[in-house]
C-alpha cells in the first residue's frame, strides 16, 4: 500500500477563542481521532476539540 491509497477519513478540528477553526489532523478510525481530541481537550485549554468524518469530495462533514 502506498501512500496515494491510505484513506484517513477522520479529522480532529480545533476552535479557537475568535471562532477560527483549524485541522489538527487526520486519522483512520474515528476512535484514534477521539483519543487525540480528548487528550488535547484534557490539557485544560479554553479551544474545543471534535472529531468529524471527511466526505467523499474530501471536505469535512460541516463544509
Amino acid at each position: 500500500m502506498n501512500d496515494s491509497t491510505i484513506t484517513l477519513p477522520w479529522l480532529v478540528v480545533r476552535q479557537d477563542d475568535n471562532g477560527n477553526r483549524y485541522r489538527v489532523g487526520r486519522y483512520a478510525t474515528r476512535a484514534e481521532a477521539q483519543k487525540i481530541a480528548d487528550s488535547l481537550d484534557n490539557r485544560g485549554h479554553k479551544q474545543l476539540y471534535w472529531v468529524e468524518r471527511v466526505a467523499q469530495n474530501g471536505a469535512g462533514a460541516d463544509s
